[in-house]
């Protein structure tokens, strides 16, 4: 019997989440003195397989099948669901981004496990299977007892540290009999943005809202990312005025994120806004209105006009970072 963790890759390459729930599922693993098996789908090198070991995957099972380079959700539970009786596991670890939202709730009517979606930390074991997760958009939280044999956990990214060890995994193949009807949702096109931090993996983060009062006045805030390494992130009334891509949006009806420092800029911080990002460790907001509620659930708030802090914001990070040069 292992914990197995559904290993998700970018065109062959892991990114920080996907060793983040291998470390989670290892811990796991750990407290029920088993071992941790990372299952793979779609072409991946063997190099890239084997280090997954690095991060607490004792074994790879990897489904070559190009077939799944792309998500289709049936096929990825069909493969999980393979996996899981492969190993007797009885504990079944995804990321709760789009992938896992789609695959595990899947998986868990498959086996008839029972789910928590969206946990923040490690399971309770010494009363049963408890399981903590946010609720109420994130403004309180439940602890959950999963009774069922089969347990089916999706990880909030960005919840813990990576480390990274020396292991090496031992890869295996595993072949999964697909039929027409597992990839009856076809993939046509996948557009991805290079060149930026990934907002679900940023530890850092800059955003604006209608505050920065147009697109004009962007680079001000492009400059702080600049600066301090950041992610760029935007409040929905912006992406829907077209001032930002949508996929900076973020937000209730955007990406969820969990950063070690947000910085929101010019944002009043509707409940909707704060649904995706009340998990971030340290919130710091700019707002030229003292009543704006994103007050309330600032750890640092700074009062007076955008336009004029981000330059001097910006000006003062120079100086530190060369300061420790």
């Amino acid at each position: 019997m292992s914990v197995i963790v559904l290993a998700e890759h970018t065109q062959g390459s892991f990114k920080k989440k996907t060793f983040e729930a291998i470390q989670y599922a290892n811990h796991i693993a750990g407290q029920l003195n088993t071992t941790t098996t990372a299952v793979v789908l779609g072409t991946v090198d063997a190099a890239n397989l084997e280090q997954l070991g690095a991060y607490g995957a004792q074994k790879v099972l990897h489904v070559a099948d190009s077939k799944l380079d792309n998500l289709s959700a049936r096929a990825y539970a069909k493969a999980l669901a393979s996996a899981a009786e492969k190993e007797g596991a009885k504990v079944i670890v995804a990321l709760h981004d789009v992938t896992g939202k789609a695959v595990a709730p899947r998986l868990s009517a498959r086996l008839k496990a029972g789910i928590v979606a969206g946990a923040v930390s490690y399971p309770d074991l010494s009363t049963g299977f408890k399981v903590k997760k946010g609720v109420f958009a994130g403004k309180a939280f439940a602890f959950v007892n999963i009774n069922t044999e089969v347990k089916v956990i999706t990880l909030m990214p960005n919840t813990f540290a990576v480390q990274k060890g020396e292991g090496v995994a031992n890869v295996e193949e595993l072949s999964v009999s697909f039929d027409n009807k597992d990839f009856s949702i076809q993939v046509q096109e996948v557009n991805k943005v290079t060149g930026t931090v990934p907002l679900a993996e940023a530890e850092l983060v800059v955003s604006g809202g209608r505050g920065m009062k147009g697109p004009e006045n962007w680079p001000a805030l492009e400059a702080l990312a600049d600066a301090l390494g950041a992610a760029l992130a935007c409040s929905r009334p912006v992406a829907d005025s077209h001032w930002r891509p949508h996929h900076e949006h973020v937000g209730q009806t955007g990406g969820t994120i969990r950063p070690n420092l947000y910085i929101a800029v010019g944002i009043s911080g509707a409940i909707q806004h704060l649904a995706g990002v009340n998990g971030s460790k340290t919130i710091v907001v700019i707002n030229k209105d003292p009543e704006a509620p994103f007050f309330k659930a600032a750890d640092y708030g700074v009062i007076g006009d955008a336009l004029e802090i981000l330059p001097r914001l910006t000006t003062a990070v120079k100086k530190f970072k060369e300061a420790q040069h």
